[in-house]
């Protein structure tokens, strides 16, 4: 499994064959691409509706999107998206098979107004587990992305303790979501070995040193990665 991070929350997951676009948001200043300059993924995977989570998905319609009924109704009907997983997507809690990977949706703890439009709600949030096979079963390789979120006991209790992630990508900017200190604690609780610091050094108010992050993991070892660098899972 291959992962690239594009700044901000935006990644590029390849499982065998298959490429996942996550977030995709490139105003960001991590990165030095421009939305153009990446191919089109199999699948374009939606959180949740802020502007700094699906201001570029419309370059990628072409993709099969995996998000929630809502987001996928707005991303149908703004961006242009003909084809999302299940035909309507998905919700909280379902797994599903895209290409070689599986995806299931999780939890996450945050608001979920679409766009800048904060009095419209699209509904729950969501984190994902991305697998190169049965998400439960022990040989498989997976990854946690937990995107925006509070730090909540469900990374412990269901993420931790049934789907044993081996690597998750937690966000670290504080403000609107946990900072270095709660995301380590999320860190430990989800029993991963590998972790990667998202969602930070975007804007002022989510600046941070993610060497604060690296002291506050216990267990897992810290990548804090360059843009648009590939790293092997």
């Amino acid at each position: 499994m291959e992962l690239t991070w594009h700044g901000h929350s935006t990644w590029h997951v390849t499982v065998g064959g298959t490429d996942l676009l996550i977030d995709p948001f490139f105003d960001n200043p991590k990165t030095d691409l421009e939305p153009s300059d990446v191919d089109t993924p199999d699948y374009v995977l939606l959180t949740h509706g802020h502007a700094d989570h699906i201001a570029h998905a419309g370059e990628f319609a072409e993709a099969t999107l995996v998000a929630t009924p809502e987001i996928v109704s707005y991303c149908q009907a703004e961006f242009g998206f003909e084809d999302a997983v299940g035909g309507m997507g998905m919700n909280l809690g379902g797994t599903v098979e895209c290409g070689d990977a599986t995806v299931t949706m999780v939890r996450a703890d945050h608001t979920n107004g679409i766009m800048t439009e904060y009095d419209v709600d699209a509904g729950m949030p969501a984190g994902f587990v991305i697998a190169d096979g049965d998400p439960t079963a022990s040989d498989s390789t997976t990854i946690y992305n937990a995107g925006d979120t509070a730090l909540m006991s469900e990374m412990r209790d269901v993420i931790g303790d049934h789907l044993e992630p081996d690597a998750a990508i937690v966000p670290i900017g504080d403000h609107f979501t946990m900072g270095p200190k709660q995301a380590g604690v999320a860190v430990d609780w989800t029993g991963a070995d590998h972790a990667f610091p998202q969602h930070y050094d975007t804007f002022p108010p989510i600046e941070q040193d993610p060497a604060d992050f690296e002291r506050a993991v216990s267990d897992a070892d810290v990548h804090v990665l360059e843009a648009d660098e590939p790293f092997e899972l």
